[in-house]
C-alpha cells in the first residue's frame, strides 16, 4: 500500500512569491519589525566596533610606538633635493600627521593604523640618517600638544620631567615633550613608567569602559530583536491559524470529506510552525548574518586594502564547498523527510489497526516492514548528518587557512611599517567574526527549505474556493418563519453523473410533521444536506417560506433550520456548553431544553450534573445519553424547522420510549422532517414520504400507505418480522 504522505510535495526550494505571501503578515507588526530592525543593525554594529576599538586600544596604547625622524632642526622641503619623490613625499606626510611630538632633534610620529611607508622609502630614509632603526616612545611635558585629552594635571607633567631630568642619559627633551627608546624603558621603576605612560593608561581605561558599555549594548539589543523576531513569529503563526481555521470551517462538505482530517491539522499546526521558524531562526538570522558578513568585509578594506584584498582570495573555495554542500544538504533533507513520512504513516496505520494485526498473527510481518522503513529512515538521517559532519570540518578550516594566512603576510607589512599591529590583531578577530555567519546560513538553509515547503502547503489550502456561496439578501429573520419546505424538480449528485436525488418534488407545510423513509442509498440523508446547504442541489429549486435557499443569508438560514444527525458529536467540555453551544442561555433555559426531551433525569444523576465535564467523543456517556443531548440543544436553540435523521438509531428501547413521549410535544408548532429507519417512531406522522432511487414513490399517512400495499408495507412487514 502506498503511504498518502508520499504523494505530497516535502521540500520546495526558496520562492520570491511564498517568501513575500509570509513576508505580507508582517504589515500589522510594523513597528515591531522596525524596532527588530533597529536592534539587528545596532547590535551588528556593536560587534564590529569591537574589533576596530580593540585594534585602537594596542596601536595607540598597549603598544604605542613613534617613528624617530632626525631633522636635526630642519623642515622636510630641505631634503626635497636629496631625496626620490616617492620618498620625499612619505617624509612629508609623516612630518604632517596630527600629534607630532618635537624633542630634541627629531620629530616623533605616533605609529598607528594611518601609517603607512613603502619599504623602498623606509630604506631610503634610514640611509639618509632621517628614519632610525631604534624604536622610540614620545610623551608630552605640557599639555595641548596632542590630540588625544591629556592624561592628568599639570602636576602629572611635573612628575614626568622630574623623571626626565632624573636619567638624562636615557631621554630626549624639548620645550614640551620627551623621549625615551623603547628598550631604555626597562631601566625605569614601576611608578615612573606608569607616569611616563600615564596618558597611555587613562586611554587603556577608558577604551575598556567603552567597549563594556558595547557589549552590553549588544545584550540588551540581541534580547530585543530575538524577542520581537519571537513575538512577531508567533502572531503571525497565530493570525494564519486564524485564517486557516475560518477558510477550513467554511469551506464545503464535498471539500471536507476529500481531504483527511489529519492532513487538514497538520496544516495549521506542523506547516504553520515551518513559518513561525521562518521569522525565527530564517529571516532574523539570514538578516544578521549577512549584516555581519558584509560590514566584516567592509571593516577589512577600511582597516587594510591590501590585507583585505589577500584576504578576500581565500575566499572563492568557501563559496564552491558552501555552493556543494547546499544542493548535498538539499537532497539529504529531501530523503530524510521523504522516509520520516513513510515511517509516521506505517505506524499511525498499524498501531491504529493493532487489533486486526494480532488478530491476523500480522505481528512479524509488521515488525519486518518497519525495520525497512525504520531503516530508510537511519540512512536519511546519516546521510544528512554526514554533510553537516563534512561540511563544518572544511569551514572550519578554510577559516584556519585565512587566518593563517592573514598572520604570515599581514607579519610582513607590520614588519615593512605598512601595516599596524593593532590592524593585524583586528583582522583576525574579523575573519573569525566572518566565517561564523558562513557556517549559520548553510545549517539554516534546510530550516528555509522547510518553511517554503510548508508555505505552499499552508498557502495551498487558503487558495482553496470550494465554500459555499453566500450571497443571499432576503432576510428571514424579519418575521417569524414560518416552515413551508418546497423540493421542485430538485436533483443533487455528490458525483458528477451519479444523482442521488433526481427529479424530487415535494411539499412540507407549517407544523406538519412529514417522515421519509426508504431503503440505503434512498436519498434519505441527502435531504438534510441539501436543505441546510451543506451541499447545493445541481438542479431544480428549493425553497423555504417561498424563498430559493440560495437567496437567504447563510447563518439565517442555519439558525431557523436545524438538524439532529445520524452521528452525534459533542464537544469536549461540560454538559451544559454543549446544549447552549454558544449561546447566551441561562441555567434555567439549559434546564427546560433537557426536561423538555427527557434528558435532565440522567444530566443530574452525573457527579457534577450539568457541570459535568464531557471527554473526547462524550465517552464518558452512553450512546443514548448522547443522542438526548443532541435533542436538548436544538430545542434549545428554538429553531423553525427541525429535521431528525434517524435521531433514533442509536437509541435503546427504554430511551426511545422516552423520546416517543415527548417528541410530539417537542415538535409542536414547528415545521419538521423526520427521517427514520424505525418505522415504528413515525407511525404518527402528519405524511409519510417514501422514496426509491432518489425519487418520491409513496406519500400519505401510515394506514393510507398499508393500505396501498407498496413499498412502504414491505419495509414495515420487513421490520416487523425482524422484531420478532
Amino acid at each position: 500500500m502506498a503511504d498518502y504522505f508520499e504523494t505530497e510535495e516535502v521540500v520546495k526550494e526558496y520562492d520570491s512569491t511564498i517568501s513575500a505571501r509570509i513576508l505580507s503578515y508582517l504589515k500589522p507588526y510594523k513597528i515591531l519589525a522596525g524596532a527588530a530592525l533597529i536592534a539587528l543593525f545596532f547590535s551588528t554594529l556593536g560587534e564590529l566596533l569591537v574589533p576596530v576599538l580593540q585594534q585602537r586600544l594596542i596601536d595607540r596604547a598597549v603598544m604605542a610606538r613613534f617613528l624617530p625622524l632626525r631633522l636635526n632642526g630642519r623642515d622636510p622641503a630641505d631634503f626635497a633635493v636629496s631625496l626620490s619623490g616617492e620618498t620625499y613625499r612619505a617624509l612629508e606626510e609623516l612630518a604632517a600627521v596630527k600629534g607630532v611630538l618635537a624633542a630634541g632633534d627629531y620629530r616623533f610620529v605616533p605609529q598607528d593604523e594611518k601609517i603607512r611607508v613603502s619599504k623602498k622609502a623606509e630604506l631610503e630614509l634610514k640611509a639618509a640618517g632621517i628614519l632610525e632603526a631604534d624604536q622610540w616612545y614620545a610623551f608630552p611635558l605640557a599639555a595641548g600638544l596632542d590630540t588625544e585629552p591629556a592624561a592628568g594635571t599639570g602636576a602629572d607633567f611635573s612628575a614626568a620631567l622630574g623623571i626626565v631630568k632624573k636619567y638624562p642619559g636615557l631621554f630626549v627633551r624639548g620645550s614640551a615633550a620627551g623621549a625615551i627608546r623603547t628598550k631604555d624603558l626597562a631601566a625605569l621603576t614601576t611608578e615612573e613608567k606608569r607616569v611616563i605612560r600615564g596618558r597611555d593608561l587613562a586611554l587603556i581605561t577608558r577604551t575598556v569602559l567603552i567597549i563594556l558599555g558595547i557589549l552590553v549594548s549588544i545584550l540588551v539589543f540581541t534580547f530585543i530583536e530575538t524577542w520581537t523576531s519571537v513575538l512577531i513569529g508567533q502572531r503571525v503563526m497565530k493570525d494564519i491559524r486564524l485564517e486557516l481555521f475560518k477558510k477550513t470551517a467554511s469551506q464545503s462538505t464535498a471539500f471536507l470529506s476529500r481531504h483527511p482530517v489529519g492532513r487538514i491539522v497538520t496544516r495549521l499546526t506542523g506547516d504553520v510552525e515551518t513559518i513561525n521558524e521562518f521569522f525565527t531562526n530564517v529571516l532574523v538570522a539570514f538578516l544578521k548574518d549577512f549584516s555581519v558578513m558584509a560590514g566584516a568585509l567592509v571593516t577589512l578594506f577600511v582597516l587594510s586594502p591590501k590585507l583585505a584584498g589577500v584576504t578576500l582570495l581565500t575566499l572563492p573555495p568557501v563559496l564552491v564547498i558552501t555552493a556543494f554542500s547546499r544542493v548535498r544538504a538539499r537532497d539529504a533533507f529531501r530523503q530524510q523527510r521523504t522516509a520520516s513520512s513513510r515511517v509516521n504513516s506505517y505506524l499511525s496505520e498499524r498501531l491504529s489497526g493493532v487489533q486486526v494485526v494480532q488478530l491476523f498473527l500480522g505481528e512479524k510481518r509488521s515488525r519486518k516492514e518497519f525495520g525497512r522503513r525504520d531503516g530508510e529512515y537511519l540512512k536519511a538521517n546519516l546521510a544528512e548528518m554526514f554533510v553537516y559532519a563534512t561540511f563544518r570540518p572544511m569551514i572550519d578550516f578554510m577559516s584556519t587557512l585565512t587566518t593563517a594566512t592573514v598572520i604570515a603576510v599581514g607579519a610582513n607589512f607590520v614588519l615593512n611599517l605598512s601595516l599596524s599591529l593593532g590592524v593585524l590583531i583586528a583582522f583576525i578577530n574579523l575573519v573569525g567574526l566572518f566565517y561564523s555567519p558562513v557556517m549559520d546560513i548553510a545549517e539554516k538553509y534546510t530550516l528555509l527549505q522547510s518553511a517554503m515547503a510548508g508555505g505552499e502547503r499552508v498557502f495551498a489550502l487558503l487558495d482553496v474556493k470550494e465554500n459555499i456561496p453566500d450571497e443571499g439578501k432576503k432576510s428571514i429573520e424579519a418575521s417569524p418563519v414560518k416552515g413551508t419546505i418546497n423540493f421542485d424538480h430538485v436533483s443533487f449528485a455528490y458525483k458528477e453523473g451519479e444523482d442521488v436525488l433526481k427529479d424530487l418534488s415535494f411539499t412540507v407545510h407549517p407544523g406538519e410533521m412529514a417522515a421519509i423513509v426508504g431503503y440505503t442509498g434512498a436519498g434519505k440523508t441527502t435531504i438534510t444536506n441539501v436543505l441546510t446547504r451543506l451541499w447545493d442541489i445541481r438542479a431544480g429549486s428549493l425553497t423555504l417560506d417561498g424563498i430559493p435557499i440560495a437567496d437567504i443569508p447563510l447563518p439565517e438560514l442555519r439558525r431557523s433550520v436545524l438538524p439532529v444527525l445520524q452521528e452525534v458529536f459533542l464537544f469536549s467540555g461540560t454538559v451544559a456548553e454543549n446544549i447552549s453551544l454558544g449561546l447566551p442561555l441561562s441555567k434555567e433555559d439549559i434546564s427546560e431544553a433537557a426536561k423538555a426531551v427527557h434528558a435532565h433525569e440522567f444530566i443530574t444523576g452525573l457527579p457534577q450534573g450539568y457541570d459535568t465535564v464531557l471527554s473526547e467523543g462524550a465517552a464518558n456517556i452512553s450512546s443514548g445519553q448522547r443522542q438526548l443531548l443532541s435533542f436538548a440543544r436544538v430545542i434549545a436553540h428554538n429553531p423553525a424547522l427541525v429535521i431528525l435523521d434517524e435521531a433514533t438509531s442509536s437509541i435503546d428501547t427504554e430511551t426511545e420510549r422516552l423520546i416517543q413521549l415527548g417528541i410530539q410535544r417537542v415538535l409542536a408548532g414547528r415545521t419538521s422532517i423526520v427521517i427514520a429507519h424505525r418505522l415504528s417512531t413515525i407511525r404518527h406522522a402528519d405524511r409519510i414520504l417514501v422514496l426509491q432511487g432518489g425519487r418520491l414513490v409513496e406519500e400519505g399517512r401510515h394506514e393510507e400507505l398499508i393500505a396501498k400495499n407498496g413499498l412502504y408495507a414491505g419495509l414495515y412487514r420487513l421490520q416487523f418480522e425482524e422484531s420478532l
